[in-house]
């Protein structure tokens, strides 16, 4: 059996609702991993994805309803990959001043989000921190993984051919 677009829409939210339960309560509360603006970018891209993929799944769309839904998902998680590709790099080459920018609260407060942006990922300092891996990936090496994984869903639940 084919898994239906509103089945892998279902998959898509609970795995990005999991992600985000694990980061806050796991990562951030059990083992005090405060996160960085980067972390809080990619954490806002997973619920955008998880949001979407929950109006998906309970719309049950046909074709064109799920290539809007996919084509969303597949944006988003093309940006989370961005974000996840500078923290990543950022991680591995880190810059010689420790700094990782001003909280992205206040940037988001004190700037408008043209402005905000370029600045939050300008960040380094604890974002260039690893305190975490799993399997030898880090936090947001399978943040990149799951954004991949999302947008490969997304494309193939976007294209599922109807059977007659």
């Amino acid at each position: 059996m084919r898994p239906t677009p509103r089945m892998v829409y279902a998959f898509i939210f609970l795995v990005c609702a999991g992600l985000i339960v694990n980061a806050i309560f796991y990562l951030q509360e059990y083992l005090g991993l405060d996160p960085c603006p980067m972390c809080i970018l990619s954490r806002y891209i997973f619920i955008a994805i998880g949001a979407i993929a929950l109006v998906g799944a309970l719309h049950g769309p046909r074709r064109t309803g799920a290539r809007l839904y996919s084509s969303l998902i597949v944006l988003l998680a093309i940006a989370g990959i961005g974000v996840s590709a500078r923290h990543s790099y950022l991680q591995h080459f880190p810059p010689k001043i420790e700094s990782c920018g001003t909280d992205l609260a206040f940037l988001l407060d004190a700037f408008p989000l043209s402005q905000a942006l370029p600045k939050i990922f300008a960040g380094s300092g604890s974002c260039s921190s690893v305190h975490w891996k799993f399997a030898g990936l880090t936090i947001p090496e399978w943040a990149a993984v799951w954004f991949l994984i999302f947008a490969v869903l997304a494309i193939r639940a976007a294209f599922r051919r109807e059977r007659p």
